[in-house]
């Protein structure tokens, strides 16, 4: 099958954000590009048959203590990564920050309250997760309007990823440190793709600044491939498994 890994990237300079998006080939041929929207894999020839990415999907009515069940559940795995897992809201607070009635300087606070108003116990949204939200919202709705999709696109989280890749240990080292990139976390999580089978030159940073993608982006869109490709060969493992469904049938769960 061929199957695509994203990962939400920023601003480089350049006025645009979007995806970066991996595709591994049939032939295990792998190749980067960045796109501005999910649903632009799909518009194309040779469509992936299999999408992994970066981003939660599923989003249930209620929230209990420290998330949803994936994040409860990969969490402990993680050692010291553990925090780069984050607690989503509820539906209802995510959607809150795109409030059409609301001046945008006081979304947050609305979504904030919704999500207070929605959880047990009461919890406010991160801000790492509220910057999130519009590619949640742009995964969400495509999904509920092509529902054929829903068993095509799975979400996944690269530091899960890295630790399946990893012969289920965490990593010691971080990517980032205090928002700068961290050579030697950078450097291990290349060598854990590069034994995976991709290619030292689509892992470079170079290829990086090609894109106008960061480096981290990057490898975390190769992780997400390389959990694709797991679905795709049925290897892969959900957290929870079975998952479970949220109101409108979307699974919540994250895979590796």
């Amino acid at each position: 099958m061929r199957v695509a890994g994203l990962d939400g990237c920023k601003d480089r300079g350049d006025g645009k954000g979007g995806w970066v998006a991996v595709i591994v080939e049939p032939d295990g041929k792998a190749h980067a590009s960045r796109i501005e929207t999910l649903a632009e894999l799909f518009d194309r020839p040779l469509a992936p048959d299999i999408i992994a990415v970066d981003m939660p999907i599923g989003l249930p009515e209620r929230i209990e203590a420290k998330g949803r069940a994936p994040e409860r559940l990969v969490r402990p795995l993680l050692g010291n990564r553990q925090s780069s897992v984050f607690s989503m809201p509820s539906r209802g607070a995510v959607y809150a920050s795109a409030a059409e009635n609301v001046p945008e300087a006081d979304r947050c606070r609305h979504a904030c309250a919704q999500a207070r108003a929605t959880s047990t116990p009461p919890r406010a949204v991160a801000k790492q997760g509220f910057a999130l939200f519009p590619r949640i919202i742009e995964i969400d709705d495509w999904l509920r309007a092509n529902v054929t999709m829903q068993e095509r696109v799975f979400e996944c989280h690269p530091e899960v990823s890295f630790w399946a890749m990893n012969g289920r240990v965490s990593l010691e080292h971080p990517k980032k440190v205090k928002g700068v990139p961290a050579a030697p976390g950078l450097d291990l999580r290349r060598r854990l793709l590069a034994e995976a089978g991709f290619p030292p030159e689509l892992l470079s940073p170079f290829a990086a600044r090609e894109l106008r993608v960061g480096q981290d982006d990057l490898i975390d869109a190769c992780a997400a491939a390389w959990t694709a490709r797991r679905i795709a060969r049925r290897e892969a493992t959900s957290f929870p498994s079975p998952p479970e469904r949220d109101a409108h049938g979307l699974a919540i769960a994250i895979w590796a």
